[in-house]
């Protein structure tokens, strides 16, 4: 029986439908094998660009910290006046971070002078603390000086007048719409002030003190970060703090153990050197002025006994022989790993709470300035409380002894001051004779 017409178009009408399924298959097929290699083309293309970023960043920071480290010695080995340079260039550039990241434009945009108000904040607080320093610590020097003496002997309440003033300004261009924002801005201000210049201030002092209480809390700081990192890399398991989660509690003792280490020996180095131990009596110094001075008990090696302990113990000595300040830092690397973190975790919450990564973007591959003096002010403020408490010798010296006789004494008093010096230095055989006759000549 011969088939049907039908059946056979419906035969051929399959048969095409079958060779269409499969080439629209293959093509299929072919598409979704290009879109995934294109999908791995490109996931090879973003990892080795990755890749390459990661290398640029890490090369980049390299060279910056040695650059860093270069110009930090170089500073130091210039003399004091450079190093209080740098931390004040240190305090501007924090300032100028902190205060940005609560920034808003828009309301900036409608408020005049409200940028400048700010920094007029700050560098009156810098007139008040530097010369708060300079007044204290070269007394023998402005107190005689006829032009310096009535700015140093009223500085304070010249320093309160500036301030006030700002104040003033600040209420005057209060403007409706805006106190809010006004009054926020200048809440954060001020507490940027106490963070930054307030510390920095302390750590001022700490250069004026003799360099060794600058260098050893600084270099502390920065070995513990350096080993915290190492440690955490290596053995980190356990996260130690939420608001810092790369944190590791295995870092943070391994950091602490190092630094402690390190501490140990940087004490027995730079004790041996009077440049860095001296405290500054002229700012002009530097590492090549043959600084020279009567060290401080604290670096000069004591014998201790420990009888008590070797009758317990029959293999330890009876006595041992080591400088204090090598205890004293010590304490100052337990603070260093230990307290001196948690201003970086304070900054890293701060960081949070703004959505931001970084402070700033002025050291290529280590963000701002503040990312990397995050620990610094806290240690530099211990470190000046920490040596005024337990390390400091309270003698009179002769900037409070001239302070004494400019303030507290009258011209006739002054003069007779002057001629009982100058008596009892002749006595001593230390001027002649002639020294009296030279104030007969001036009339005293």
């Amino acid at each position: 029986m011969p088939p049907k017409k039908g059946a056979k178009k419906r035969t051929g009408s399959h048969s095409s439908t079958s060779a269409s399924a499969s080439a629209v298959e293959v093509t299929a097929s072919a598409t979704n094998g290009a879109v995934k290699a294109a999908k791995e083309e490109k996931t090879v293309l973003l990892k080795n660009a990755d890749s390459a970023k990661k290398k640029s960043d890490f090369l980049t920071r390299t060279l910056w910290t040695f650059i860093m480290i270069a110009l930090f010695f170089t500073v130091l080995g210039a003399g004091h006046l450079w190093i209080i340079g740098l931390v004040v260039l240190v305090q501007v550039m924090v300032f100028k971070e902190v205060i940005s990241i609560a920034s808003v434009p828009s309301e900036e945009k409608k408020l005049p002078f409200f940028r400048t108000l700010n920094w007029y904040f700050f560098f009156v607080a810098l007139y008040f603390f530097y010369g708060e320093s300079v007044i204290y610590y070269f007394k023998h020097i402005v107190l005689v000086d006829a032009y310096i003496l009535p700015l140093a002997t009223h500085h304070r309440f010249i320093s309160f007048v500036l301030y006030v003033m700002g104040f003033v300004f600040f209420v005057m261009n209060l403007e409706k719409g805006h106190y809010k924002f006004q009054f926020t801005q200048f809440c954060w201000t001020h507490m940027v002030l106490l963070l930054v210049v307030v510390q920095s201030h302390f750590i001022t002092n700490n250069i004026l003190e003799g360099l060794i209480w600058f260098f050893v809390p600084v270099a502390f700081v920065i070995c513990n970060d350096t080993f915290a990192y190492v440690c955490g890399f290596l053995w980190g398991r356990t996260q130690l703090i939420a608001v810092s989660p790369k944190k590791t509690v295995e870092g943070f003792v391994g950091g602490w153990i190092c630094t402690v280490i390190i501490g140990l020996g940087l004490a027995n180095w730079l004790m041996r050197y009077k440049y860095m131990i001296c405290p500054v009596r002229e700012l002009g110094v530097s590492m090549f002025s043959g600084v020279d001075c009567t060290p401080n008990p604290v670096f000069l090696p004591h014998t201790f006994s420990l009888e008590p302990l070797s009758s317990l113990m029959p293999l330890l000595p009876s006595s041992i022989i080591f400088a204090p300040v090598q205890f004293h830092f010590l304490i100052f690397a337990t603070f260093a790993s230990l307290i001196a973190p948690f201003g970086g975790f304070f900054a890293s919450g701060l960081k949070r709470a703004f959505s931001i990564k970084d402070f700033g973007d002025s050291i290529p591959g280590h963000g701002g300035m503040t990312d990397r003096m995050d620990c610094q002010f806290m240690m530099g403020f211990f470190s000046y409380m920490y040596y005024q408490s337990f390390i400091a010798q309270h003698q009179v010296a002769l900037g409070k002894v001239l302070e004494s006789a400019i303030t507290s004494l009258s011209a006739e008093e002054q003069v007779e001051l002057v001629k009982g010096l100058h008596k009892y230095l002749i006595g001593q055989g230390r001027l002649g004779e002639g020294a009296l006759e030279c104030l007969a000549q001036y009339g005293l």
